[in-house]
């Protein structure tokens, strides 16, 4: 997979853009921890995969909107793997996870570090260990463009946050890993949403069930949930929450009121 000094080859830039995935767009830098372990990995510099991940910005419509504009001097490649691969979650996933862990002549489970308990053999294990990457990906993913910060609370404690899907994984097999189905937040919101106690208006503000208000005795918390109706939620640096998604889910609650 190597390849001229100064050619990028195409397994590298699918890595590059992994990367992009999993770091706040303003923390890239040359001496960012990640930076400098996927830049050896894949045999480039820090300083050179920082300048790639510049490239890729360019491409994103998001941060575009936000007025963050990428690096200039992409390459023909680089759009080419933007375009095959940005909007097919699922394919990242996997395909950028499976060359990392060829560079590293590793196992994709040891080099993803999924959970390996409970793997079986054979065919059956391959499309464990392939969900389980995934679903790693996804974690990662929305953590990142939230930077580690509870979308409703602003908890920054990646210890106590949860990669919360809007459109269930069980439900939505086409956006299991896209990151623009995903909502960080802390265990009790993301339990809340998943049983429609609470939702998220495809406006991005936030509303919490009369129920859950009133089975909170507390009426300190009690009151601090009634505030929370309304008010908007903590947006991310990029995959901004899919409205159509969120849309679902708030027609979904409201009928459930």
């Amino acid at each position: 997979m190597s390849g001229k000094a100064n050619n990028w080859t195409r397994e590298q830039l699918i890595v590059a853009l992994n990367v992009y995935c999993k770091i706040p767009f303003r923390n890239s830098s040359a001496r960012h921890p990640m930076i400098k372990e996927y830049a050896q990995i894949i045999g480039r510099t820090p300083a050179a995969l920082n300048l790639k991940i510049g490239n890729l910005g360019s491409f994103d419509p998001v941060l575009r909107e936000k007025g963050i504009v990428g690096l200039a001097h992409t390459s023909k490649m680089d759009e080419e793997v933007w375009n095959d691969f940005f909007d097919n979650p699922e394919k990242l996933a996997y395909e950028s996870e499976k060359i990392i862990a060829e560079f590293k002549h590793q196992p994709i489970e040891v080099s993803s570090a999924i959970d390996q308990r409970n793997l079986p053999e054979g065919a059956e294990r391959t499309t464990i260990v392939r969900q389980r990457v995934n679903q790693k990906f996804f974690h990662d993913a929305v953590l990142c463009s939230y930077e580690s910060r509870c979308c409703i609370t602003g908890i920054n404690l990646p210890s106590l946050l949860e990669a919360c899907h809007i459109s269930s994984w069980k439900e939505d097999v086409k956006n299991r890993t896209n990151p623009k189905n995903g909502l960080c937040m802390n265990p009790l919101f993301h339990r809340a949403f998943d049983k429609y106690m609470m939702t998220v208006t495809p406006d991005y503000a936030i509303v919490i069930s009369e129920q859950m208000i009133d089975a909170t005795q507390e009426e300190m918390f009690r009151q601090y949930l009634q505030r929370l109706t309304g008010t908007p939620v903590r947006l991310p640096e990029k995959f901004s929450p899919d409205k159509d998604l969120l849309s679902i889910h708030y027609e979904r609650y409201r009928q459930r009121q």
